[in-house]
């Protein structure tokens, strides 16, 4: 993990309060990211926001040094964010956490399953996936139509299923009804949202091994303030979301 000065290329919104960032990152430090870690932010550059904000890796493009972002204005720190210009200089804590471990896997057909923010990261893994020439479906869960984003990225890796809880768009329901009206199964799967969406996929897919990405509030993002502990199943210990997650094998950790 290193600490860098990166310049902002572009800043978009791509559904509701949803914002693209595309951030220029030497290949240097773009060749140690694995799928599924996180970049924490600098916000501001006095003392009004004490505390960095965590954002998933969406993508990143090694020949035009650009790394991805992908986040939702929840609160005046990620309003500021939003507010930001290209060539505009960004902090950032560069790469966080640990990702989705895929050197090892052997699978023919796998399952991406996200809701909400927790959609980016799961882009980045489906290439790495696709370049193991692993089937990739994915099936994505959003509010409403108004804040379905990337689709026709993920269509690009594979048969990509929509859910919207108010029916708008989609699948009306969540990703869990998508599983069960069209019977789709993996060798694997891959999961990143909210908590209760976490849940209801390690319930239903209990019989398949999986990976989950826990969604939690960081203090420091590096392990010392113990502000995202969360307890392991067996009671045994204890695990720090920003340091030996955000990413766990499925039945790990207490949801």
């Amino acid at each position: 993990m290193k600490q860098v000065d990166a310049l902002i290329v572009a800043v978009e919104e791509i559904a509701r309060k949803t914002i693209k960032m595309d951030i220029r990152i030497s290949k240097e430090i773009l060749s140690e990211i694995k799928p599924g870690q996180f970049v924490h932010i600098k916000v501001g550059e006095g003392t009004e926001f004490m505390l960095r904000r965590p954002i998933s890796i969406c993508d990143l493009d090694m020949k035009e040094e650009t790394l991805t972002l992908i986040f939702k204005i929840f609160g005046e720190g990620t309003e500021m964010l939003a507010r930001l210009k290209p060539d505009q200089a960004i902090n950032l804590l560069i790469p966080c956490g640990n990702g989705y471990s895929i050197d090892s896997i052997e699978a023919d057909e796998v399952l991406l399953i996200g809701g909400g923010i927790g959609v980016p990261p799961l882009y980045y893994l489906g290439k790495k996936l696709q370049e193991k020439n692993i089937k990739v479906t994915s099936i994505l869960g959003f509010q409403s139509s108004a804040d379905v984003f990337y689709e026709a990225a993920f269509q690009s890796l594979g048969a990509t299923y929509i859910a919207t809880n108010d029916g708008t768009y989609g699948t009306e329901g969540f990703v869990t009804d998508v599983i069960d009206h069209f019977g789709l199964k993996g060798d694997y799967y891959f999961s990143c949202g909210p908590t209760p969406m976490l849940k209801a996929v390690e319930t239903k897919l209990h019989d398949t091994k999986g990976f989950l990405s826990l969604e939690e509030r960081m203090g420091c993002g590096i392990g010392a303030c113990y502000a995202c502990v969360v307890k392991t199943q067996d009671g045994e210990s204890n695990k720090k979301v920003c340091q030996d997650g955000p990413v766990f094998e499925a039945n790990e950790v207490e949801l």
